[in-house]
């Protein structure tokens, strides 16, 4: 069978309505079944509102002995109850069965807006059943509340006691203000009785309250009463004592103490520690034990002043006595130096700034001296501590110090002077001796022709020692210039020495060589005119030449022998 165009279309569209059908349908069953379990939770809150069980409450105060203010508190909640029962609960059913009739109307619109006021209704009813329900049970669980915190009350007073009693005598004469308020306590406890006898629940209130507050404060009383009254009446005082012997036996000593204003300070103390006692006698122990270890801590670091004031002088002793040695010590040698400055200033090229580093390091030593001798002034008045000398004679120690390395920089340089001076002396008496040396082996070898050079040489040996005696006999002399002349001269000198000493040498070795080779003239060829030339350099004075052709003439006559003679030569050259 074959379907058209037409059928399909008609067959969709009767699927696509079916479809919407059923979501539409579904759609409104889940609106219902929301709406319907809303309804039914409002029932259940409504119904919890009920079941509270404020009647029952209300029913346990019957059987109570009834003061006047209980019997009004009675008669107020049970009129509460019956509100509840004939006004506030009728209206949430009223409430709930119309929201049922809208419901059953699918009016979801008036549904939302009585759902809200029914919501609020029952939260406001079920707040209020609840606080009756609260103020009741205030009253009907009483007994067993308050009994149970006097007898931790109790509990806690009979320990507090107990240590009391077993420690009394801790207590000196505070102990009849501890009983009498441990007494008062005792009494609460009767008022206390007499209240729940009564159901006079309001006192039983306040007389919970006051316990709690005289049985803290007694718990303080008892375990810190000991230690204050030890402190305040036994250690404080002692401790004074101690400080007092301590005073009078430093300042016997010598110890200048008044910047501590002990005196003012203990005074205040003992006023402090009287108004302190006169507060524990009245119980009342607030920062007591504060301000008493405050005390205590002030006495104590007194005696630590003490040390340091011990320590400080004994340094102040040592150091002081040391500084006094060098401060004289330099005092002389500032003195000496000033005194012969312009004996030195003549004898020595000095420079403007060594004159003024002089009278600068004079100037300092004067305000050490100064500050010096007010310290000893102070020591002699007693008027400063010596841990405060102690810091003014360490100051001056590095300010001495530091005048002292200057002057030794300042003295090295003027010794530095006076030993180049000495030094010049004594190498020109040297170099005074090389030359006298020089000229006696010249004189004593007899050559026969002394070089030109020599003569050269000597001459400006000779010109270079005037010149270190000019130096020398300057005023004042500058060492530099002085140093430099002896330099050139001991060079000069020491030249002309070596070749004096060469010149000697090889002369000398030229005439042993030409004796020995002499002897073999008639026997070997060559020999003769070798030797002729050398005894020809050799009185031109060309000794070097002379040198080398005897040399020549014994290695004609014997090579083992010129290969020693040769090997001497250069070992002497070199």
């Amino acid at each position: 069978m074959k379907y058209n165009n037409t059928t399909y279309i008609v067959i969709g569209i009767l699927i696509l309505v079916i479809v919407l059908f059923f979501t539409l349908y579904i759609l409104k069953n889940r609106k219902k079944n929301k709406y319907k379990k809303i309804l039914e939770q409002l029932q259940v809150d409504k119904n919890l509102i009920s079941s509270i069980p404020v009647s029952l409450e209300l029913s346990k105060i019957d059987s109570m002995n009834k003061n006047d203010d209980l019997e009004e508190k009675y008669n107020n909640w049970n009129n509460k109850i019956e509100h509840i029962k004939n006004d506030l609960l009728p209206k949430i059913d009223d409430m709930l069965i119309e929201l049922d009739t809208f419901f059953d109307k699918r009016d979801y619109n008036n549904c939302d807006k009585k759902i809200a006021k029914c919501e609020l209704e029952i939260y406001k009813v079920r707040e209020y059943t609840q606080n009756l329900l609260g103020q009741i049970k205030e009253i009907t669980s009483s007994e067993e509340k308050y009994r149970s915190s006097i007898i931790k009350l109790k509990a806690k007073y009979r320990k507090i006691n107990s240590e009391f009693q077993n420690h009394d005598n801790l207590y000196d004469e505070m102990q009849d203000a501890v009983s009498l308020q441990l007494e008062n306590i005792e009494r609460r406890f009767l008022e206390f009785e007499k209240a729940m006898d009564d159901n006079d629940y309001a006192e039983v209130v306040h007389i919970i309250k006051a316990l709690t507050g005289m049985i803290n404060q007694m718990e303080a009383v008892v375990n810190e009463m000991p230690d204050l009254v030890l402190m305040a009446k036994q250690l404080i005082p002692q401790k004074i004592k101690e400080v007092k012997d301590t005073v009078k036996e430093m300042t016997d000593s010598g110890y200048p103490l008044e910047y501590l204003n002990i005196d003012y300070n203990i005074e205040e103390s003992n006023k402090n520690v009287g108004s302190i006692l006169d507060r524990i006698r009245v119980l009342n122990l607030e920062d007591c034990m504060i301000e008493l270890k405050t005390i205590l801590d002030y006495l104590d670091s007194l005696f630590v002043d003490f040390e340091k004031e011990r320590l400080s002088r004994k340094v102040y002793e040592e150091v002081s006595k040391d500084f006094e040695n060098k401060l004289s010590k330099t005092n002389k040698v500032v003195q000496d130096m000033t005194s012969q400055l312009e004996q030195i200033k003549n004898m020595y090229d000095l420079k403007e700034a060594d004159v003024n580093k002089i009278n600068e390091e004079e100037k300092n030593l004067v305000v050490i001296n100064d500050d010096y001798k007010k310290m000893i002034s102070k020591v002699e008045n007693k008027s400063t501590p010596y841990s405060e000398l102690h810091k003014e004679i360490e100051e001056l120690t590095v300010r001495l110090k530091n005048v002292t390395e200057d002057l030794d920089i300042t003295l090295k340089n003027l010794g530095t002077m006076y030993e180049d001076e000495e030094r010049a002396r004594e190498q020109l008496e040297e170099i005074e001796k090389f030359l006298k040396a020089s000229k006696n082996i010249i004189r004593n070898f007899k050559l026969p022709v002394i070089s030109n050079k020599y003569f050269v040489e000597l001459n400006e040996a000779n010109e270079a020692i005037s010149e270190v005696i000019k130096e020398l006999s300057k005023k004042p002399i500058v060492i530099k210039t002085l140093n430099t002349r002896v330099d050139t001269a001991r060079d000069l000198v020491l030249k002309l020495y070596s070749t004096t000493s060469d010149m000697i040498k090889i002369a000398s070795f030229t005439e042993s060589c030409i004796l020995y080779a002499n002897r073999f003239r008639d026997y070997y060829s060559g020999v003769n005119e070798k030797l002729d030339l050398s005894e020809k350099e050799f009185f031109k004075g060309n000794y070097k030449n002379a040198l080398n052709n005897a040399l020549l003439a014994v290695n004609i006559v014997d090579n083992d022998t010129y290969v020693k003679l040769s090997k001497i030569c250069n070992n002497d050259n070199a």
